[in-house]
């Protein structure tokens, strides 16, 4: 292999592993991805959010938004939390979140109300789906959203995303 081609392989895979290094990351340290969510963060435990924490937050990025789904509800996907304007500098959310970070907000959940809602299937094993969202740009809203005008009002501006799948069984 001649200098200019060994370069070239070398710029490639630094370019590579360099943008896997810096990829947006979620992870909490009550649970591991695709593991059990523990009781006292489901409605029949105490209802408290986890901790969550994340890194790979693009330098572009002007703010988070943080959703928990549950898409094995019967109805439908079923909206347990919806937070939005959190500051891209944040390095998470601690374990039972009573204060929104300073300039985030809020978004309605299923149940019509803002704030967190732990797990609560009416039967069976459901997946809960923590995702986040880097911005190019910081959100608006009159009132506090729901999940569809959230949605809307994202489009076009994600920069990154990452995934934290929990599950639970009542």
């Amino acid at each position: 292999m001649n200098g200019s081609v060994r370069f070239c392989c070398t710029l490639i895979l630094f370019l590579i592993l360099g943008a896997t290094a810096n990829a947006l990351e979620l992870r909490s340290a009550a649970f591991a991805d695709q593991a059990a969510i523990p009781g006292v963060y489901t409605c029949t435990g105490e209802n408290i959010s986890p901790p969550l924490s994340w890194t790979g937050v693009p330098t572009a990025a002007e703010s988070l938004v943080l959703t928990l789904t549950d898409p094995d509800a019967p109805a439908g996907t079923w909206v347990h939390w919806l937070l939005y304007n959190l500051a891209p500098r944040l390095p998470g959310l601690p374990e039972k979140l009573t204060k929104l970070p300073p300039g985030s907000d809020s978004g309605r959940n299923s149940w019509g109300v803002t704030g967190y809602g732990g797990p609560c299937p009416p039967s069976g094993t459901h997946r809960y789906i923590f995702r986040l969202f880097a911005l190019d740009r910081r959100l608006d809203f009159s009132r506090p959203p729901g999940a569809e005008q959230l949605r809307r009002a994202m489009r076009g501006h994600i920069l990154e995303r990452a995934e934290l799948l929990g599950r639970y069984h009542k």
